[in-house]
């Protein structure tokens, strides 16, 4: 059962959770959440989060970002596709990607709901608004990145916020399974947090780098867009800095892991820096067998989700580094 309303309060993660039940308020009707079903929601959202990036690549591959030519509306007249407007495969594809937003959002406001029955501590009530928040700021760079017409920093811009949340929806996931009662232990030194950290301001630049190879490339997301709106950049360039940098963030995921290893650090950052690792070759293999196969769009589809997953193991290893005490199942 992922929910019970008896008198005895379910392992929930927070001695507050009584508080919670007894209070009054909205909230204090709905039944309290067990730590099973917040984890599935945690689980559900970080899917999501990915996901969406995986569906918005496909809306550019695709060349369908102008299948709803405007925003809110999908054209002038209205919200939803009309047949002819524009060809029916770009229309399905792009209103598909705007739908999948409302249920990204559903997903984001059961878990901040469960978060807050069931009495959580302030750190992932936080990070459970950051998800709704970061939604709606989503919508509102992907209404501008098609009322500018594809604009190719715009596409960046409507990229680099999913990462983000894939970030926070990761250290989410790892932190909903603590109990809220229990000392935090630093388990990471300090000096090799400073280096998660800093693998994570190489990924930055690794992400940042991409979405200029993407503006400087052939897949606009239109065939409308002209090539003015496009990034005049060499496209050699970019690509052979975006590879650099790849390179330079795993050596320093390697040495963060060789550091982990030495100091046999406690709990799972050595085992998520070890996938880590296996997830970035992966990435590199897709990145360079893309561009020599003229960057077919399946692949495209592949190497944007992979970095997605990428960055929400990153923020898996980050949230390591200080533990709590479980929470039994």
């Amino acid at each position: 059962m992922g929910v019970t309303a008896s008198s005895t309060a379910p392992t929930s993660g927070s001695p507050a959770t009584n508080e919670s039940r007894e209070a009054g308020g909205p909230l204090s009707r709905l039944p309290l959440p067990s730590i099973r079903l917040q984890k599935g929601l945690a689980v559900a959202n970080l899917i999501a989060q990915v996901g969406i990036m995986t569906t918005g690549v496909t809306v550019r591959v695709t060349a369908s970002g102008l299948g709803c030519e405007t925003w809110p509306r999908c054209n002038e007249d209205s919200f939803v596709p009309v047949p002819g407007v524009a060809p029916a495969l770009h229309q399905g594809v792009e209103f598909g990607n705007r739908l999948l937003t409302f249920v990204l959002t559903a997903v984001a406001v059961a878990l901040l709901l469960a978060i807050y029955r069931a009495g959580r501590r302030r750190e992932l009530k936080t990070l459970a608004w950051a998800m709704p928040a970061g939604i709606l700021a989503q919508a509102v760079i992907g209404g501008i990145t098609v009322l500018t017409g594809l604009v190719w920093w715009t596409v960046a811009l409507h990229l680099l916020p999913s990462m983000i949340l894939a970030w926070l929806a990761a250290v989410l996931l790892v932190r909903i399974g603590e109990r809220d009662d229990a000392p935090a232990r630093r388990v990471v030194p300090r000096p090799l947090t400073w280096l998660t950290w800093l693998s994570a301001v190489l990924l930055a630049g690794v992400l940042v780098l991409g979405t200029m190879v993407t503006g400087a490339g052939p897949h606009a997301g239109d065939a409308r867009v002209e090539a003015a709106d496009r990034l005049q950049w060499p496209i050699q360039w970019l690509v052979h800095f975006h590879a650099e940098l790849t390179v330079g963030y795993l050596c320093l995921v390697v040495g963060l892991v060789l550091g982990l290893l030495a100091l046999r650090a406690e709990g799972p950052a050595i085992r998520r820096g070890v996938v880590l690792i296996v997830m970035i070759v992966a990435q590199a293999i897709l990145g360079v067998t893309q561009y020599q196969l003229g960057v077919p769009e399946l692949l495209v589809v592949l190497h944007v989700t992979l970095a997605g997953a990428i960055t929400a193991m990153t923020g898996a290893i980050w949230a390591a580094g200080v533990l709590r005490e479980r929470v039994p199942a």
